[in-house]
């Protein structure tokens, strides 16, 4: 979406200072009232959120009870399920002109970019070939890696220490809790493609 926030329609009353270059000669002591949110709004967020659910909800499209950011509708062909990570949309479908259809209608609504096949999402890499869809994440393990001041070891084939032991009564010197925890977060991030390393992770934590 093209400029989401800016389609957020305001609940609450906000008013702001006139602009530069568009104040009132001679009642530059007045204030704007906003009908729709504008970016760095505190309000932007949840208005554009309520604005898409119902646009998506006036198409037909339901809201997964247990996934808020996930809508589906039934069709003819079979079955349009649609992603949402803010102004982002990922649409797949058993039928490439439900696909077509739904691009139409948000394009009549919204002004929209169309970026094609996807290849990238939110730090996982798709490749998408004849037989199957394949997910990754190098890249973010790289930058994972790198950020933890691992970049230069060497891989290994078991992603554990064999007989490892943690424990919170440990002599060894303390280390900076909120930058383990950063790090302890990536890994579970990186868990979605990387089901192998799982328990390790689980244990970290």
């Amino acid at each position: 979406m093209k400029s989401a926030f800016l389609n957020g329609e305001l609940v609450e009353e906000v008013y702001v200072q006139q602009p530069p270059g568009f104040v009132i000669a001679s009642e530059e002591h007045r204030v704007l009232r906003l009908r729709k949110a504008l970016y760095g709004l505190r309000q932007a967020p949840r208005a554009w959120n309520i604005k898409l659910d119902a646009s998506l909800a006036s198409l037909g499209y339901t809201k997964c009870a247990t996934e808020h950011a996930l809508y589906t509708r039934r069709t003819k062909g079979g079955l349009v399920i649609v992603g949402v990570h803010v102004d982002d949309l990922i649409v797949t479908s058993t039928e490439q002109r439900d696909i077509d259809a739904f691009k139409e209608k948000m394009k009549s609504m919204f002004r929209m970019s169309d970026l094609g096949l996807l290849t990238y999402y939110l730090g996982i890499e798709v490749e998408q070939g004849r037989d199957a869809i394949t997910l990754r994440q190098s890249s973010y393990a790289g930058k994972l890696l790198e950020r933890s001041g691992l970049g230069e070891c060497r891989a290994c084939q078991t992603p554990m220490e064999e007989k490892l032991k943690l424990s919170k009564d440990s002599t060894a010197p303390l280390v900076d809790a909120t930058s383990y925890q950063s790090i302890v977060g990536g890994l579970r991030y990186l868990t979605h493609t990387r089901p192998d390393i799982e328990f390790v992770v689980g244990y970290a934590s």
